[in-house]
């Protein structure tokens, strides 16, 4: 067989893999009884390793070097070289220190439930400092990164790199500031909380989802107790959302994870088993549901569709009212309940504190001072307690260092997306009222989502919008939602 045949063999066999820890973690989450959770451990553990012998095999890397040069079609081109990209990460890594951070993410996360519950940093300390040690040993293993926080970076979004994050993120902070600083009179608007029943809110998120084109032939949607989607395939799509006394919440988190699986389905069919069948970075990932949640679920236009199903649901609840909730702006402590204008100045301290602590300007034992020093310069925020500071988010306590910075990526993506798409269909607004979004989908299909792993990220933007990741979009996006 020629070695395309076998690296294509090789490579849908690694798909296959992936789709059943999808799977597995998908029933885990919803519909899994709490007694089976030492074995469902072991299932993916094996999947995992399984996943890893295959995708590190000798075998991958003599067909890679046979295909050196070849005369390949496009797309064998593109797998090729990806192929050699991943291939040579993974290999880069010793399995022993695979091993730590695995065994140290377990423990950073045990210790990191506690010293939540009890407000005490210290308690995490020692872990959070293990998980931070193996961290910059990981990208010690990179000789071609040029520096150690760009080595994380490229495990969610490859040729991203921390100078780019940080010129970006220099702009937005410098744009937001004024903004938040006239917050006080968008604030003072009435923004008493809507009430709104479970049952009203299941029916709301069930037909504004059918109205999108979510179809029960190839589409779950069910409960868990943090929002999620997989993609187990193309066209078997799960998506979760979470329902909670009296919000409006499920709403925005379900067309959220309507974002993320649009774009698993529609990548090239072609693509399909391959390893550029899926989303190419979780920045791209991350605009997807943020064009979603930001640009269509919070919309003026799109708040009638809202209120209409709502009131099918059994809650009748005036637009305006209901709008004024969606659009509602103001500084918060915690991260996963912020505004769409503030959400963006969360993730920015999380990223200057994480590439402090593995490039070495930080140490561990000063992350509350930091952490607090931060809320306050960009949210004017007073942090009571390391609960609701330093300690809110699990992921430097399970080793995901260089994943932060992808959730505000995505919100200023989205917002130039967004703007590329009204430039080239004309304004959304009258397709929203109805619902009618098959040209923004079409939209997203032939200019995001059809690439799969083709493209990286910066390639991407700058193919569908003319430029590179640019801020302004997002800047002029929230100074509408300020402004009213």
């Amino acid at each position: 067989m020629p070695a395309i045949d076998e690296l294509r063999a090789r490579l849908a066999e690694l798909s296959d893999l992936s789709g059943l820890g999808a799977l597995a973690g998908w029933d885990q989450q919803v519909m899994m009884p709490r007694e089976g959770a030492a074995a469902r451990a072991n299932l993916l553990a094996t999947l995992d390793r399984l996943s890893h012998d295959l995708a590190t095999s000798d075998e991958i890397g003599e067909w890679l070097d046979e295909l050196d040069g070849s005369d390949l079609a496009e797309i064998d081109r593109d797998i090729v070289r990806v192929a050699r990209r991943d291939f040579e990460r993974q290999r880069s890594v010793p399995a022993e220190l695979v091993g730590e951070r695995a065994q140290a993410a377990a423990a950073g996360q045990s210790a990191w439930e506690k010293a939540r519950a009890d407000a005490d940093f210290a308690a995490l300390a020692p872990a959070l400092a293990r998980n931070v040690e193996l961290a910059r040993a990981y990208a010690a293993c990179f000789k071609d990164v040029p520096r150690a926080y760009d080595a994380l970076l490229y495990d969610f979004d490859y040729g991203v790199t921390g100078e780019l994050i940080e010129e970006v993120f220099g702009r937005l902070a410098e744009g937001l500031g004024p903004l938040i600083a006239d917050v006080g009179r968008r604030a003072a608007r009435p923004t008493e909380r809507v009430g709104i029943p479970f049952e009203a809110q299941r029916a709301a998120v069930a037909a504004t989802l059918r109205r999108l084109g979510v179809s029960e032939d190839s589409w779950r949607v069910d409960v868990s107790s943090h929002p999620f989607s997989e993609a187990v395939s193309r066209l078997d799509t799960r998506i979760t959302t979470r329902y909670e006394s009296g919000g409006f919440e499920s709403l925005i988190a379900a067309l959220h994870e309507f974002g993320h699986s649009l774009y698993e389905r529609q990548i090239a069919p072609e693509l399909e088993r391959t390893n550029l069948g899926q989303g190419t970075s979780m920045t791209i990932h991350e605009s997807q549901s943020k064009l979603w949640e930001n640009h269509v679920a919070r919309n003026r236009a799109f708040a009638p569709v809202l209120a209409e199903e709502l009131s099918r649901g059994g809650h009748a609840i005036e637009t305006g009212a209901l709008y004024s909730q969606l659009a509602r702006v103001g500084p918060s402590l915690i991260r996963v309940s912020a505004d769409q204008v503030t959400y963006p100045l969360h993730i920015i301290l999380r990223f200057q504190l994480e590439r402090a602590l593995i490039e070495g300007g930080l140490d561990v034992a000063d992350l509350p001072a930091a952490w607090n020093d931060g809320m306050l310069r960009l949210l004017g925020v007073d942090v009571p307690d390391d609960a609701v500071g330093v300690l809110q988010d699990i992921h430097w306590s399970a080793g995901l260092f260089g994943y932060f910075p992808s959730y505000a990526m995505g919100c200023l993506i989205a917002a130039q997306l967004w703007q590329q798409l009204e430039l080239d269909l004309g304004s959304q607004d009258e397709a929203l009222r109805t619902a009618e979004v098959g040209a923004i989908k079409d939209w997203l299909a032939e200019n995001v989502h059809k690439y799969g792993r083709r493209l990286d990220t910066e390639p991407l933007v700058e193919r569908a919008t003319g430029r590179g990741i640019d801020v302004a979009p997002f800047l002029a996006h929230a100074a509408a939602v300020v402004g009213g």
